[in-house]
């Protein structure tokens, strides 16, 4: 194991004493040892359920018998930094949390990741860590917020952005913005539309660096401790498997990922994202790809800001294996390997579309016949 460079032979015993300082045991010091970043922050909605949520993580680790080992990396929430000064440290901070990552894994020779994250920025840097590490490990997303309600319409963030316009044009006063604002957001999750969070989330899946379902699960869902336990469990099995970061980060699988996102009219900035885990991982991915892929895939995921529907519309009508196999029936991604150990074919064998659902839509139906 990686974590045997600190922890093995009599000159460690420094090493170990200071181990042992933190609570862990002999025996814990033996097992394998895996770093579980917390990208957790009561600044936004979108991470604060985080710290739970690690928890959950580290109980599936040990019953797996690894050793979690828990440290912090930031958050910059752009939709609180929009239009001010702070909008400056968005896109920088994805740097600073994927050498956070780095840091502290490599500079303690961790064996695996579980990267929890929220808010957008933080998704793709995890991956970009992971890519930079080719260890074994995932990016679990804290998953999207559930909807307000105001005078029993749901309404979201993007009702609010959408009433300061009303506002500045005259058609609303300024204290129905208030109860706008007010009801939009009702606790813990990310930006529930189809904007770089959950578009991320499930590029990161089709990607294979998320396992299949997870992302899926709203940040109060009362499956998301379940699944994120399995998780822990799982990247153990990882480590002991030998399965790192870049046996799922390929041309195909990026391919894939842009595939979806296309499919779902997600968020322009995945192409940013994307190009930047392709370049940790070494794959020859250009930006020409993404309009290759757009002028062949139609968009059948009736998703806000554009569409309907919120992302936990989308988890209720079937989710990311739903998405995946329309896509993969249409001939439109290929197979490749994903975290769990299963193909992403294999996992998305069994889909369970609510009938009647109008999220996703079949290609006969699709909103668009190429994407943007």
């Amino acid at each position: 194991m990686r974590s045997d460079q600190i922890k093995k032979g009599p000159d460690r015993a420094p090493a170990r004493a200071m181990l042992r300082a933190t609570g862990m045991t002999g025996e814990q010091i033996e097992q394998p040892m895996i770093a579980v970043v917390n990208t957790w922050s009561d600044v936004t909605p979108c991470n604060m359920h985080l710290r739970d949520l690690a928890e959950h993580v580290k109980a599936g680790i040990r019953a797996a018998g690894g050793t979690p080992v828990e440290f912090g990396s930031i958050v910059v929430t752009d939709g609180i930094s929009m239009g001010s000064e702070g909008m400056k440290c968005s896109l920088m901070s994805r740097e600073i949390v994927a050498d956070s990552i780095e840091m502290v894994t490599r500079g303690h020779c961790l064996d695996g990741v579980v990267a929890l994250v929220g808010c957008d920025k933080t998704i793709p840097a995890g991956a970009m860590a992971l890519a930079r590490l080719d260890i074994p490990g995932m990016v679990i997303y804290g998953g999207s917020i559930m909807p307000g309600e105001l005078k029993g319409i749901p309404i979201t963030i993007q009702d609010v952005f959408e009433a300061v316009g009303a506002h500045a044009a005259g058609k609303i006063d300024e204290a129905e913005l208030t109860e706008v604002e007010k009801n939009a957001c009702p606790g813990a999750g990310a930006c529930g539309g189809q904007f770089t969070a959950n578009t991320m989330a499930l590029a990161l899946t089709t990607l294979g660096l998320s396992p299949m379902g997870v992302n899926d699960i709203p940040a109060v869902h009362p499956d998301k401790a379940g699944a994120v336990f399995a998780c822990g469990e799982r990247v153990v099995e990882q480590v002991r498997e030998g399965q790192s970061a870049r046996d799922m980060i390929s041309i195909q699988s990026l391919r894939n990922a842009a595939t979806v996102t296309t499919a779902t009219a997600g968020s322009t900035n995945s192409v940013l994202h994307l190009l930047a885990i392709a370049r940790e991982a070494g794959v020859d991915f250009d930006i020409d790809e993404f309009d290759e892929i757009s002028r062949r895939t139609p968009i059948i995921g009736d998703l806000k800001p554009a569409g309907k529907y919120m992302a936990p519309d989308m988890f209720d009508a079937g989710g990311t294996p739903l998405v995946i196999d329309k896509l993969i029936k249409a001939g439109l991604v290929s197979d490749t390997p994903t975290v769990t150990g299963r193909s992403l074919f294999e996992e998305c064998a069994e889909v369970n579309e609510r009938p009647g659902q109008a999220v996703i839509l079949d290609f006969d139906q699709a909103l668009a016949s190429r994407g943007g």
